[in-house]
This record gives C-alpha cells, sequence and structure tokens, in this order.
C-alpha cells in the first residue's frame, strides 16, 4: 500500500469540501497536501504533475492571502465575494492553457520517460489555469476542475495510483455539486 497516496487522497478529500464551502482554511490543507504529492509524484514519474506542486505551493500562499486579506470582505467573515470570470480573461485564460498545454507535452515528450505526456500536460495546463480562477474565487473555475479531474481519474488509474483516482472520480461528483452551491451564494449575494 502507498501511504502516500492514501494520505494526499484524505487530504484532497478534506480540501475539495472546503473548496465546496468556499473556506479559506482550504489552502492551509492544500499545502500539506502539495508537500506530499511532490514526493508521490516524483516517485511515480508524474514529473509535470510533481513540478506543478510547487506552483500551486506558490498560488496556496497567493490564494490564502487574497481570500483574506485582498478580496473585499462579505458579511464580516473576512472572505470575499464569488464572481463571474470576465469574458476577456477567460478568452486570455484559454489561450494560455492551450499555449501551456502544448508546451508542456513537448517538454514531456522530448525531455522525460513520460508514458503519458499529452494527458500529463492537458491536467497540468488546466491546473495551472484553474488555481489561478480559484484564486481569485470566480464561480467558472469549477468547469476547469471538472475537466482535470475527469483526465486525472483515467491518468492516476493508468499510473496506479488508486486512492487519488478514486479521489478524483469523487472530486468530479463535488465539482458539480460545488459549482451549483457557488452559484446559488453568487446569485444570493447580488439580490
Amino acid at each position: 500500500m502507498n501511504y502516500l497516496d492514501l494520505t494526499t487522497a484524505a487530504l484532497g478529500l478534506a480540501y475539495i469540501l472546503l473548496e465546496y464551502k468556499a473556506s479559506r482554511w482550504m489552502w492551509a490543507v492544500g499545502a500539506v497536501m502539495q508537500l506530499l504529492g511532490i514526493v508521490l509524484y516524483y516517485q511515480k514519474g508524474l514529473y509535470a504533475d510533481c513540478g506543478m506542486e510547487f506552483y500551486y505551493l506558490a498560488m496556496t500562499a497567493y490564494g490564502f492571502w487574497r481570500w483574506t486579506k485582498a478580496l473585499p470582505p462579505r458579511g464580516g467573515d473576512g472572505e470575499g465575494p464569488i464572481t463571474h470570470m470576465p469574458l476577456r480573461l477567460a478568452f486570455l485564460w484559454t489561450a494560455i492553457a492551450l499555449a501551456l498545454w502544448a508546451l508542456i507535452w513537448y517538454l514531456l515528450s522530448h525531455f522525460t520517460d513520460s508514458t503519458v505526456p499529452v494527458a500529463d500536460a492537458f491536467t497540468t495546463a488546466l491546473s495551472l489555469v484553474g488555481i489561478w480562477a480559484l484564486a481569485h474565487k470566480y464561480l467558472e473555475q469549477w468547469f476547469v476542475w471538472i475537466a482535470v479531474d475527469v483526465v486525472t481519474c483515467w491518468l492516476y488509474f493508468q499510473k496506479d495510483i488508486p486512492f487519488k483516482a478514486s479521489l478524483y472520480a469523487l472530486y468530479v461528483v463535488i465539482a458539480i455539486f460545488g459549482y451549483f452551491r457557488w452559484r446559488r451564494d453568487l446569485r444570493e449575494a447580488v439580490v
């Protein structure tokens, strides 16, 4: 049994449940999960996922800061409101994600022994965009995570990381519910 797989899966479940609730404490749980994920992904040859954990650590600090200090507070809880991603940013970040996917795919194909460069690059590129959108508390970040979670579930089963793969299958369901909850919270804040 891979205890790193099991531990990061448990932390991941706590993380997404806190994200579902729009709680800033998800960032603290995420930091621990990312540190352990670096080791796990390196061991399994998922180099893009491993490298991305370093980016996630930086975004975790940024996200926690943004959710607690930079976003205007709502209702005195110290956490800013959920908003829509401006359309101009959606187009920009889609172009960035596609460019990153191509670049990471190239790097994995030519400079590593990765057996899954297309899928690994895809989930990495979208995750880079998704965590940024989450840090800004954009409702649409859930769509990014649903796509990432579906592909990652398949990828982790392929790489024999069953607990994390099962977690990503659960992530898909929670992300769908998370979208509807955040959308409801956004509508209630507007009214």
